[in-house]
């Protein structure tokens, strides 16, 4: 997965080296490395994980860690259609070798298979999130992308969520930090109580929900009309792991947002300024923080008078003699207050 090393690293972005972590990790700390210091995890450079820093060709900059995520799980889901797809041969396969003997009994499960299930249709998706739902004991953790929650979304999974609180099950959920203006969330995170904890972050991966480490969800089509219903006990471990170090990451939503410590510079201003050195066009930079494209320009224009930028390619300049251009600061999951909430 995520591509292979060389035969010294021969491992993918899922599972570095201790070499190549330690030098990553030393890389996201800093925002950059030397040369010299990634000699010894060449497999850093392969799987892109570093790459030349084009101001100073002498040392190199990490791929932020949610990028790496994202395509993890991206590559994740590309072997999990491929396997599908195999099973569906195989299972057709059968189907025609046992017709040629009618002694051979067909298994009346064999086209849905056990650890992976695609689930095509919002009934089907909702009647197997549903069974999920009622056979949980212990722990519901999910990942909800986008911005500011649809009052009509949190009603309809209300009564699903107090059948959890009653049961004793507790509840973990990630958001962008969009999400906390939105009121309906607040009253809803209010009515459960403390069942339910909240954290945020500018950004998070596709909606991922996970049912007692056993079972997960995940969309498998862009208009989530699919998903794919997930048992096998290795890509459940994954995702779970995925989760936690979101969690780890994320502010609760009781604590406000950092200050940037720069005059007239929001939270928001800082995320979409580290995303406009990366390259990335307002369109996905305002899908990655669950905002509009239109607020996305207003928040580019204020940065651009507030570092006195008269370009966009003037804008990445003064971007990057700020300190902007690398990952946010995050008080992670110790729920630090900050100076200032925006």
């Amino acid at each position: 997965m995520a591509g292979r090393g060389t035969e010294q690293h021969p491992h993918g972005a899922d599972r570095l080296c201790e070499t190549g972590d330690r030098v990553y990790s030393r890389a996201v700390r800093r925002g950059r490395v030397s040369r010299q210091d990634a000699v010894p995890a060449p497999c850093l450079l392969e799987l892109a994980l570093l790459h030349p820093d084009p101001d100073d060709m002498d040392f190199l900059v990490p791929t932020a860690p949610q990028e790496v995520m994202t395509r993890l799980l991206r590559e994740m889901y590309e072997e999990v259609s491929a396997s599908q797809r195999r099973v569906g041969s195989a299972v057709a396969a059968f189907e025609r070798y046992a017709g040629m003997d009618g002694r051979v009994p067909l298994p009346s499960t064999a086209a849905e298979g056990g650890a992976i299930r695609v689930l095509d249709g919002l009934a089907r998706i909702q009647a197997a999130m549903d069974e999920a739902t009622e056979a949980c004991r212990t722990e519901v953790l999910t990942v909800q992308p986008g911005g500011i929650r649809r009052e009509h979304e949190l009603t309809e999974g209300l009564p699903r969520a107090l059948a959890l609180r009653g049961r004793g099950v507790r509840m973990r959920d990630l958001y962008t930090h969009v999400a906390r203006h939105g009121q309906g969330l607040l009253n809803y995170l209010e009515l459960m109580g403390d069942a339910v904890e909240a954290r945020t972050l500018d950004e998070v991966i596709d909606r991922l929900i996970l049912f007692d480490r056993t079972v997960a969800f995940v969309p498998a089509n862009a208009d989530r009309t699919m998903a794919l219903e997930l048992r096998h006990p290795a890509l459940v471990e994954y995702l779970v792991t995925v989760f936690e170090r979101l969690w780890r990451l994320a502010i609760p939503l009781s604590a406000a947002l950092p200050d940037t410590g720069i005059e007239g510079i929001s939270h928001r201003e800082r995320s979409i300024a580290a995303l406009l050195a990366e390259g990335h066009q307002d369109a996905v930079i305002a899908e990655r923080l669950g905002i509009s494209v239109r607020t996305c320009r207003a928040h580019i224009a204020r940065l651009s008078e507030t570092l006195g930028a008269a370009s966009r390619t003037q804008l990445g300049v003064r971007i990057a003699q700020a300190g902007l251009d690398g990952p946010p600061a995050t008080l992670a999951a110790q729920g630090r207050p900050s100076p200032t909430a925006r």
